[in-house]
């Protein structure tokens, strides 16, 4: 007996030895892949974590300060991320059809599936092409209606809290009511989320998963999905993503269920109009088959989160842009007035005649990106416009808001300057990338746009904003654009 576990020892041994050599071999070769890219010291098992450790976005911006265009980021000894913040780089990355990041992106896979945000490949050119539709400018006319109506039962909410002389925290509210937005444009959903308490538990279990996701993207002993859902963040990570099902399982079961009540599953054609569901609903790949019931879910929870949270984002950072710019603010405010009155008639058609208010949005979406980064894993070796290069495999993680922060890019990048997007204004075209860049852009990002004017119009032309000179905010990245301390904002209601 004392034999066999001498061999088991030494095998294991043996095991361990073999493994060690392979992360040894494995970070020799990260080190000489990146060796023409300075970067500061790292430590060789903890790699630049203690340089991260505070405010994510403050060392970002050191970084595009100091080593122009790119600089690889060690997460750990045998991982590293290669930090790109030069346009150049981007437009040269993002117009190949390189992979999403598989090692990072597939720790979002229990929560939202692979749908089109996951998807690779021909996979994700089937769904990209089946979704478009939905996007089309005849499916978005009628939810500018949908929306001013979500954006008003939430500024009515406001109004009715302005006695209380406390500043309002908007992130949350807002969050709701793109939510609302979604699920009646998207959905067709009856009634308003904004007052149903199990949305506000959607919502909850959206910001636990984000900021679960993002810590253990950091963590190199939670990369093992057997070992995370052990751990008490596992299992919290799983609880919320239930939570999340739940709510899309809903929508998508209650849809269902109407359709072929009024026998409309196969005809779904007649309806006044089709939505992101509809289209799915009677979507079919290439052999003719229709969505399983697994990408059905996926593409919902991706939606779901897509198109409430960035631009719940969105939204919040620009009304605190323009609250913290009173002269700005008064501007749009004027234009609004001119071209709306008092709101109650705004349409599709008065979307392209706010210049100015456009503009605002623009710098604000430059300041406060609502998707700071995202990355792709090279499949092929690329060479940059300098001539310096990098081989198949490494992981480029684009820095959108470093990016928009970059000076050799944004003269004064800090400043909040709104004549950058004046008509006319020349820029390199991946100097701005809200909606990311290339073939993967965002297939939503129209209908962003338009929520965004629709809720920054009707706010301004009911409320003048300040922001609180106590609580201002610090941008913090968690999947999207957030705020560690909330973005708390003063309203006074207009005469």
């Amino acid at each position: 007996m004392s034999g066999l576990l001498q061999v088991a020892c030494l095998l294991s041994l043996v095991l361990l030895l073999i493994k060690a050599a392979q992360l040894y071999l494995h970070r020799q070769w990260l080190l000489k892949a990146v060796q023409q890219f300075p970067a500061p010291p790292s430590h060789w098992l903890f790699g630049h974590s203690k340089e991260f450790q505070k405010n994510e976005l403050k060392q970002i911006l050191k970084r595009v300060e100091k080593f122009p265009t790119a600089s690889p980021r060690w997460l750990w000894g045998t991982k590293v991320l290669f930090l790109v913040y030069d346009p150049d780089y981007m437009k040269v990355v993002l117009g190949r059809s390189d992979p999403k990041a598989h090692g990072t992106y597939r720790l979002l896979a229990p929560w939202i599936g692979y749908g089109l945000l996951l998807l690779n490949g021909q996979p994700w050119f089937q769904h990209r092409r089946m979704l478009t539709p939905a996007f089309h400018y005849d499916i978005l006319k009628p939810y500018v209606g949908l929306v001013a109506d979500s954006v008003r039962v939430m500024l009515d909410k406001w109004q009715q809290q302005l006695s209380d002389q406390n500043p309002l925290d908007i992130f949350e509210p807002v969050s709701l009511m793109t939510l609302d937005s979604l699920m009646k444009c998207a959905f067709s959903h009856q009634g308003s989320v904004q007052t149903d308490r199990s949305s506000q538990s959607y919502i909850q279990a959206i910001d636990n998963i984000k900021n679960l996701f993002f810590s253990r993207a950091r963590n190199v002993f939670h990369q093992n999905d057997t070992v995370y859902g052990m751990t008490p963040e596992g299992r919290k990570f799983h609880q919320a993503c239930e939570v999340a099902h739940e709510h899309t399982d809903r929508v998508i079961r209650e849809r269902k269920a109407h359709l072929q009540k009024e026998g409309e599953l196969e005809k779904i054609s007649g309806k006044r109009h089709l939505d992101f569901l509809d289209i799915l609903l009677r979507a079919r790949m290439e052999n003719g088959d229709s969505l399983s019931d697994a990408d059905l879910r996926a593409e919902v929870d991706t939606f779901m989160f897509e198109g409430h949270d960035t631009t719940a984002s969105g939204i919040s950072w620009i009304l605190y842009a323009l609250a913290a710019h009173p002269e700005h603010q008064h501007r749009c405010r004027e234009e609004l007035q001119s071209l709306l009155g008092d709101g109650a008639s705004l349409s599709w058609d008065h979307l392209d005649k706010m210049p100015y208010t456009t503009m605002c949005i623009k710098e604000s979406l430059r300041l406060y990106p609502p998707v700071p980064g995202f990355s792709r894993e090279l499949s092929k070796p690329i060479t940059f416009p300098d001539g310096r290069s990098l081989p198949e495999g490494i992981i480029v993680s684009f820095t959108i808001y470093g990016l928009h922060h970059n000076p050799d890019v944004w003269p004064n990048p800090e400043v909040f300057d709104p004549s950058r997007f004046a008509p006319g204004a020349t820029r390199h075209s991946h100097a701005f990338l809200p909606f990311s860049g290339g073939s993967r852009n965002c297939i939503g990002k129209q209908f962003a746009m338009n929520e965004m004017k629709v809720a920054v119009a009707l706010t301004l032309l009911r409320f003048e904003l300040a922001p609180e000179p106590s609580r201002v905010p610090i941008p913090n990245a968690k999947v999207v654009l957030m705020s560690s301390n909330g973005i708390h904002l003063r309203l006074k209601k207009l005469q």
